[in-house]
């Protein structure tokens, strides 16, 4: 049976599996290591039995922050046993070690990131850098080393972990083209996924009275932020090894996402 990249559940719309993807030496990622999500928080017991009995997922990788967990839930994969999950927020937290109310800490509130001049996403991409190494770096480990499939999420499955699993994705060497084309793909999905955050109170407010174009996933976004990583950086190995990354850790992720 022809394998394919989109996952249907009744509880999440946004979720694929990073497998089928082309590497530059010929190869392909491998199916049922990495998949990529929206918000958990909706999955219905059949959806957890899938992800859990029939694809092995073992880890879930939450991006959101402290306060978006803590408003809107960890989710139902968080209560199966043997399920570990890892937390590991893109925002800096300070704001609710501080004792600050948690409605008015939420990340998009008071993001002070410096935008691109060619385009804000950008920007905010390369802010998750800056502040929150130390989760992507633990994100990308736990897809290298740990048994079992992995789930990475946030709350609409685009702009924190597309970053994620764009960096994942270039480190077990995938195609540029096929990274960015991977990134655009969740333009499938947009009206869906909106549909989901704006019925909830944590996002209403942020969504409600932008348009919806404003929150496409461009591919030309993906380009010029991993052009960026490229010409800062020297490429994302290069960020990587700067924040902790060593050659086993490269080799790990590779042997696990490329067959």
């Amino acid at each position: 049976m022809e394998q394919t990249r989109w996952i249907s559940l009744e509880g999440a719309v946004n979720v694929r599996d990073l497998g089928g993807l082309p590497t530059t030496d010929g190869r392909a990622t491998r199916f049922g290591r990495v998949l990529r999500s929206d918000n958990l928080q909706g999955l219905t017991a059949s959806d957890v039995a899938l992800l859990s009995e029939e694809l092995g997922v073992g880890h879930v990788i939450d991006l959101r922050s402290l306060a978006e967990v803590q408003r809107e839930g960890p989710g139902p994969l968080t209560r199966l046993p043997g399920m570990t999950i890892h937390h590991l927020s893109l925002f800096v937290e300070t704001q609710i070690a501080a004792g600050v109310e948690v409605d008015k800490a939420l990340p998009w509130q008071s993001r002070t990131v410096q935008e691109d001049p060619e385009h804000k996403s950008v920007g905010f991409y390369h802010g998750y850098l800056r502040d929150r190494a130390d989760s992507i770096v633990s994100a990308l480990r736990v897809m290298a080393h740990e048994e079992g499939a992995s789930i990475v999420h946030c709350a609409a499955g685009k702009d924190r972990t597309g970053v994620v699993s764009a960096l994942a994705l270039e480190v077990a060497g995938v195609a540029r083209e096929a990274i960015i084309a991977d990134y655009a793909l969740t333009a499938e999905r947009l009206d869906a996924i909106l549909h989901r955050l704006l019925s909830s109170e944590t996002y209403h407010a942020d969504l409600r009275d932008r348009p919806t174009d404003s929150h496409l996933p461009h591919a030309f976004i993906m380009e010029r932020f991993l052009h960026g990583l490229d010409r800062l950086h020297g490429g994302v190995l290069n960020w990587l090894a700067a924040n902790g990354w060593n050659d086993d850790d490269t080799g790990a992720l590779r042997s696990r996402l490329v067959r």
